[in-house]
């Protein structure tokens, strides 16, 4: 995938991935436009959900979203309770991106965590690309295991994940020594068994 359609795809599935509140409702004709570009491995399952979405009453997929990702642990979408759970290293953890954020000269706010997958892909869209890129890479693993979370309670959503792994980088030197650097600012790589469109962040608008 060329690299401005990763970026499109990046951006597209972090929107979708946020709670579908009236402004992802108003921005919805624009994301299926730029999806209509992508490549089949992205664009397809992007265009399925977007097909569910609009063909869905509001409200159910309101409660969609909620009983999905609020109600589920199994499908977290924050990257850190993959690789720390709900334990004290968790918070190291979470700083570990925002300082990789703030080291690229973005902000992403306070309105939601900054290991939130869409946060994180937002960021890898709009930020710091190669910095992006090794976020992505270091946890490859926890971002395979939501979408067989997703996969296996049959939520739509996991077409949006679908779309997501077709974005995930190969790992390259570059990608290697920025993942290296990042961890001086937290914890080390982050391995705990587990096996391997807009100027500025929006955040989470809930």
């Amino acid at each position: 995938m060329h690299e401005h359609d990763k970026a499109v795809a990046r951006l597209a599935t972090a929107w979708l991935l946020w709670y579908p509140d009236d402004e992802l409702m108003v921005r919805m004709p624009d994301i299926r436009a730029a999806v209509a570009e992508l490549p089949d491995d992205a664009r397809d399952p992007l265009s399925a959900f977007m097909d569910w979405f609009e063909s869905t009453d509001l409200m159910a997929v309101r409660r969609e979203y909620v009983q999905t990702f609020d109600m589920k642990r199994k499908a977290c979408p924050y990257l850190t309770y993959w690789t720390h759970g709900d334990t004290r290293n968790r918070g190291m953890a979470i700083l570990h991106f925002k300082q990789a954020y703030l080291d690229a000269g973005f902000d992403a706010g306070d309105a939601e965590l900054a290991d939130h997958l869409a946060v994180v892909l937002e960021f890898a869209a709009i930020g710091d690309r190669l910095t992006g890129d090794a976020l992505l890479s270091e946890h490859t693993a926890a971002i395979g295991l939501l979408q067989s979370a997703l996969e296996s309670v049959d939520s739509p959503y996991a077409m949006v994940l679908q779309a997501v792994t077709a974005t995930l980088p190969q790992m390259t030197p570059a990608i290697a020594e920025r993942m290296a650097q990042i961890a001086t600012h937290g914890p080390p790589v982050e391995q705990v068994g587990l096996e391997p469109f807009g100027l500025q962040m929006t955040g989470a608008r809930r």
